[in-house]
């Protein structure tokens, strides 16, 4: 293991860096704040979706993919999960372009 502070090398168990003397203990994991825009883009993003199905519906080879990738991106979003850019790209192309462009401007958690 290795100090944070100054890079010394150090035991696995210390607590304190022997050469800087900063706390090296364990460290708090510290949950994401999850603020009220990525709600708010997460709601369009959704709403977008869910028209482009919807005026996709008519054309059934088209909702085949469609449908698809909106329940990807779904999934995504409520359980916190990253979505690929490619993913992001088939939603622009294939599902909305509204939903596609918020995603790609969307920050990855």
């Amino acid at each position: 293991m290795f100090c944070t502070h100054c890079g010394t090398e150090i035991n696995d168990e210390a607590v304190i860096c022997v050469k800087c003397g900063c706390n090296v203990g364990e460290k708090k994991s510290v949950a994401p704040i999850k603020t009220e825009r990525d709600d708010t883009m997460s709601i369009v993003i959704k709403v977008f979706l869910i028209l482009g199905c919807i005026s996709q519906g008519w054309l059934l080879i088209p909702l085949a993919w469609c449908i698809p990738i909106t329940v990807k991106i779904f999934n995504c979003l409520k359980n916190g999960l990253p979505i690929s850019t490619g993913m992001k790209v088939c939603t622009l192309i294939f599902v909305n372009l509204v939903a596609g462009i918020c995603l790609l401007c969307m920050d990855d958690k």
